[in-house]
């Protein structure tokens, strides 16, 4: 039976367990509020601004990567 993902929908994220104290961004305290689950971590930041910042970092990353091992493969050739 495959490892089960908890289901954050239902699970709110707290700030006790957050990986990180500071915002990566700008290096204030993070916030309750500005919380998200990044690679099965909660990581934290210090504003929903900041955490909606990663989210595009992270697909962008995510899509650059993507589009890369497509090459790689021949798959857009």
């Amino acid at each position: 039976m495959p490892n089960a993902t908890p289901d954050t929908s239902k699970t709110p994220l707290r700030i006790a367990d957050a990986v990180n104290d500071v915002c990566p961004w700008s290096g204030k305290p993070i916030a309750a509020d500005s919380l998200t689950l990044y690679n099965g971590a909660v990581v934290g930041f210090c504003n929903p601004e900041c955490r909606d910042k990663f989210a595009r970092a992270v697909r962008s990353f995510e899509n650059a990567l993507q589009a890369r091992r497509a090459e790689s493969a021949g798959i857009n050739q």
